[in-house]
């Protein structure tokens, strides 16, 4: 090894001194760096560490609080019985669905019943709309007849009146002249009048009000209007003149209550001495005469 100078000899220790003291410095900032690194990693680890015991404390208690484990054959069992209601909602879901279509078969039954039997309601409406009309004509009809009969007993209860009138003043004439003198032939009660011509168009029904006339006065017994007894005053008319009412009243009992009104007058009144008939509207009178 060659010897150097001594000048030059001391510069390249001192080069090298600083190179060295340089490469020492930067390996323990190094060290350092490394070990603040060191503390950040471990500091880090703890904490992780530390969570990872509690988070295991946690299940441990979570564990300990919920039941064991099943095992197998408890599962089995489970899906045994699982399958056993599976099959019975299967088999009420069968039952429903037969009851249903039973049910639809039964609604179809009653609608067709209940169509038939809405048609019969309505034929049986229609006929008794049909009975009804032509009993309101029947009826229409017998008040018609009803109010004929009726004003040929006011005609006939006015003649009537007017024949006990005749012969009561008859009596009333004889009684008064002397006994020696002739005494004149009776008068004969007016005779009813003849019935008017009829028409072709009421041809059905004038015929039975002239028979029911002649018979009603056939009736009536002959010493009642040529008896010894004197004649009672004329009924009112009005009894038969009354305004027409719709009543079930059937023909027979009006005509004997018609009979016996006029025998009640007749018993009650006394004969009129020296007074004319009970004052009557002739309007009435005229008009059933007319209407006859």
């Amino acid at each position: 090894m060659a010897s150097l100078p001594p000048g030059q000899g001391g510069e390249a220790v001192a080069m090298e001194t600083d190179t060295l003291a340089r490469q020492v410095d930067g390996v323990e900032r190094s060290t350092a760096f490394l070990r603040q690194e060191h503390m950040a990693l471990l500091r880090g680890l703890h904490l992780e560490i530390l969570s990872l015991q509690r988070r295991c404390t946690e299940l441990t208690c979570e564990l300990n609080l919920k039941p064991p484990g099943r095992t197998q054959t408890d599962v089995e069992d489970e899906e045994e019985v699982l399958k056993a209601r599976c099959q019975q909602a299967e088999a009420e879901l069968r039952e429903q669905q037969c009851t249903l279509g039973d049910v639809r078969r039964e609604f179809g039954q009653k609608g067709a019943l209940a169509g038939a039997l809405r048609a019969a309601l309505k034929d049986k409406e229609r006929r008794f709309l049909e009975e009804l009309k032509r009993r309101g004509h029947r009826i229409t009809a017998l008040n018609g007849e009803l109010q004929r009969q009726t004003d040929t007993a006011a005609r006939l209860s006015f003649q009537l009146y007017a024949a006990r009138q005749t012969l009561h003043q008859q009596r009333e004439q004889e009684r008064h002249a002397p006994r020696g003198a002739q005494r004149p032939p009776p008068t004969p009660p007016p005779a009813p009048a003849p019935p008017p011509a009829t028409r072709p168009k009421r041809r059905s029904h004038r015929p039975a009000a002239m028979v029911r006339a002649e018979r009603a006065r056939e009736c009536v017994p002959r010493e009642r209007v040529t008896g010894p007894e004197d004649p009672a005053p004329m009924p009112d008319p009005a009894l038969f003149l009354y305004p027409r009412r719709h009543r079930p009243r059937s023909r027979h009992a009006h005509a004997h209550r018609s009979q016996r009104g006029l025998e009640g007058e007749g018993q009650r009144e006394g004969p009129a001495e020296g007074g004319g008939p009970p004052r009557v509207d002739p309007a009435p009178v005229a008009a059933a005469t007319e209407a006859e």
